[in-house]
């Protein structure tokens, strides 16, 4: 093992080891919090906005569900400001454990995730911006997992990034404005964010079905997604 690895490697511990002091110090886990949102963001004009944005990136980018930090962004800054706030973080964050994966963690990640590595490359290869919209439109899967094993993948990373951007968007609005009615109207917003996420899950899952190409994600993602009546496909690879 020459030099370079062992010094990866120790950047690897180093930056696991800073999380979980963050984590343990801070207490992080209970920071993103309808009293952090009163007590630190709101009213605090720019200087709440980037910090919200600082600590949603961290949030998404080491696995926190980018769903309930969307719903605290519509909480602080309602719907529209909150929804481009937290697309901005949650695409920093995809982009923070894309290059994570890619530059540091390489080994470890090849290891947790190499069948979703070679299923995921596989699927990304060719229209590496199509088929990355269509997986974020799912209602299936691990947002930091798929980041994480895209970076170690040949996947290229703009057309990646650019795709996770656009297909963030919808569930990003989605929980904004069932955030931001909890300040305003929280039956109303409530009911429409309900209606607005099934029909979001109903179409990524029809365009998985139409668009794929032929191309697998796994049996356990195309078996959540198939039709009941219709029996998965056993020729498909693990």
């Amino acid at each position: 093992m020459n030099v370079a690895h062992i010094l990866r490697g120790i950047l690897v511990m180093a930056t696991l080891a800073g999380a979980l002091y963050l984590f343990d110090s801070q207490d992080l886990g209970h920071v993103l919090s309808n009293d952090w949102i009163e007590t630190h963001i709101k009213g605090k004009g720019i200087a709440g906005e980037v910090l919200f944005v600082a600590m949603a990136t961290l949030a998404t980018a080491i696995g926190l569900p980018r769903q309930i930090v969307s719903s605290l962004a519509g909480y602080a800054f309602g719907i529209w400001l909150g929804s481009s706030l937290m697309l901005l973080a949650t695409t920093l964050g995809c982009i923070g454990s894309f290059y994570y994966a890619r530059i540091l963690a390489r080994g470890p990640v090849q290891r947790k995730f190499s069948g979703r590595i070679r299923r995921l490359d596989d699927f990304l290869h060719d229209n590496t911006f199509s088929m990355t919209l269509l997986i974020r439109m799912l209602p299936v899967g691990s947002n930091v997992a798929t980041n994480m094993a895209a970076g170690v993948s040949s996947v290229k990373a703009t057309p990646f990034f650019t795709g996770s951007a656009i297909g963030y968007y919808p569930q990003t609005l989605i929980f904004a404005l069932l955030g931001s009615g909890v300040a305003v109207d929280p039956v109303q917003s409530t009911l429409l964010s309900v209606a607005l996420f099934v029909g979001s899950g109903l179409l990524g899952v029809y365009l998985y079905r139409h668009f794929r190409q032929g191309k697998s994600l796994g049996k356990s993602i195309d078996n959540d997604l198939s039709p009941t009546d219709t029996p998965p496909d056993t020729n498909e690879a693990e």
